[in-house]
């Protein structure tokens, strides 16, 4: 049997970190079983239809290095479907829905209802009022089909419900939480077909399985009760029931469901502040499995080869941001430096501190500042308060230490010694930087902390950072200057 798995969001919106988790479970395990993993857009729901929202899940999906083998792409700004399954957006294949509805209607697993909300809605309140669940009372399963057709052609408000067995227990296997039993009398008859015309998600997501050879069903938790509806209508149909994986919420850190109330959720805005696509991925799996080595920085290789379902917990999974950004730290660590400088660029230009036009004739000078920043940035959007102490002629002072350090009664001699060697260098270069204490030490004896602290405080203001070299070539000889002569006068 060969694997084929789907990722099925709806364009509502955004695109939750909870969905690429399930989409990143749908890829390792596809391509770890040698499989394939579909893209699937369910846009049945009308009402809540976002526009451009396929395009910016499409998007977040490349980013993420999350790439489904069928389904719809984005190639030069335009939506190419991709597959021998397609199409791949269900407001496409109404036909097809239309199609399996009537086999349903005719076969009796389903029945035309025309209850109207008020009904519905007395209904309810009298179910809430007995301490009963609430669900449909079955009103108008008992119509004749012929008579429920002549009041559908006379144009009476209408859905289709799904005629669910009484009193049956429906059991399956779920690959995370083992054997299942609900027992239909907790179930509702779920309407399958709209009163727009549009198929549920209920009815739409079982043909649309069916027909593009869906094997496993990996989704959220909150799709478990419904799986004994989809059950029946794989039964109704006479198709093979696929296996089931329904995967723990997320949760953050007080244990309760991760949702926008809560701060960023989406991935766009994790992409926004800056954190690399691939320490996103590497943390998201980890937030609910586990490799049997407890490792914790994996790339999407080692992920695939490690993958488990039998890893996957039980209970939600804690969304931890300080985890997330100690990750997220290590990757920028061991990133290429062009690469960082390029996605790091935008946010200097945004903040204003550098110009669109010289872009490119600063980017030296910007790789720099970010080799300096790798060490001590957890996301790149830190870079522009970061970058900003090597911007200007001004130096605040970081703390009443840095103020006793620059009142030694050498440092005055010393730091005019450093202007003058500032002064009279040739060039500011990497070179300069790691020769120039060595000739003030050797023209003064002043050496170790006594000849490197003074200077990186009046250069910084801080006692600590960068290397006092890097800091040295970037300034430049002009803020070099600028800065010792600032400090002399309103520190010294």
């Amino acid at each position: 049997m060969t694997v084929r798995v789907r990722f099925a969001p709806s364009p509502t919106g955004y695109l939750h970190i909870g969905g690429l988790r399930t989409a990143l479970y749908d890829y390792l395990f596809a391509k770890q079983k040698g499989g394939k993993y579909i893209l699937r857009i369910e846009d049945t729901d009308r009402t809540r239809y976002v526009e451009d929202a396929i395009e910016n899940l499409l998007s977040a999906m490349e980013w993420s290095g999350v790439i489904h083998d069928e389904g719809p792409f984005l190639e030069e700004g335009k939506i190419v479907q991709k597959g021998e399954y397609g199409p791949y957006v269900q407001s496409e294949r109404l036909h097809i829905y239309r199609e399996h509805i009537e086999k349903l209607l005719e076969s009796g697993h389903a029945y035309y209802c025309f209850c109207s909300k008020e009904r519905l809605d007395k209904v309810r309140e009298e179910q809430k009022a007995r301490g009963e669940t609430t669900r449909y009372d079955g009103h108008c399963r008992n119509i004749p089909l012929e008579e429920a057709r002549k009041r559908v052609e006379n144009g009476e408000a209408h859905v289709v419900r799904l005629r669910l067995p009484e009193n049956r227990d429906a059991t399956f296997e779920d690959a995370v939480r083992g054997t299942v039993t609900m027992n239909t009398s907790e179930l509702d008859d779920q309407v399958l077909i709209k009163a727009d015309g549009f198929p549920t998600y209920h009815f739409a997501v079982v043909v649309d399985d069916h027909h593009m050879g869906i094997t496993h069903i990996i989704r959220g938790e909150e799709w478990l009760s419904s799986t004994p509806k989809h059950i029946i209508l794989y039964e109704a149909f006479g198709w093979d029931v696929p296996k089931f994986v329904h995967l723990p919420n997320i949760l953050n850190k007080e244990k309760k469901k991760l949702s926008k109330r809560h701060g960023d959720v989406a991935v766009g805005d994790f992409r926004k502040k800056g954190y690399l696509p691939e320490a996103l991925v590497n943390y998201i799996a980890l937030v609910g499995w586990s490799p049997e080595g407890n490792e914790e920085i994996m790339t999407m290789d080692e992920m695939i080869e490690k993958f488990s379902f039998d890893r996957v917990s039980k209970s939600g999974g804690v969304f931890d941001i300080d985890k997330l950004n100690w990750v997220n730290s290590h990757y920028i660590k061991k990133a290429d430096l062009d690469r960082l400088t390029n996605l790091c660029i935008p946010y200097l230009i945004e903040d204003g501190l550098i110009a669109e036009e010289e872009k490119d004739l600063k980017f030296d000078w910007v790789k720099r500042i970010v080799k300096t920043a790798q060490e001590r940035i957890e996301y790149l959007a830190q870079i522009s308060d970061y970058a900003k102490r090597f911007f200007g002629e001004e130096v605040k002072l970081e703390s009443e230490e840095v103020k006793e350090v620059l009142n030694q009664e050498h440092v005055k001699d010393l730091l005019n010694i450093f202007k003058e060697k500032v002064m009279n260098a040739e060039e500011i270069n990497d070179e300069f930087g790691k020769k120039v204490f060595k000739m003030i030490q050797k023209e003064t004896g002043i050496k170790g902390k006594n000849l490197y602290m003074p200077i990186r405080a009046a250069l910084t203001g801080q006692l600590h950072g960068p290397d006092i070299d890097q800091v040295i070539v970037i300034l430049g000889r002009e803020n070099l200057i600028k800065r010792i002569e600032y400090v002399e006068k309103n520190y010294i």
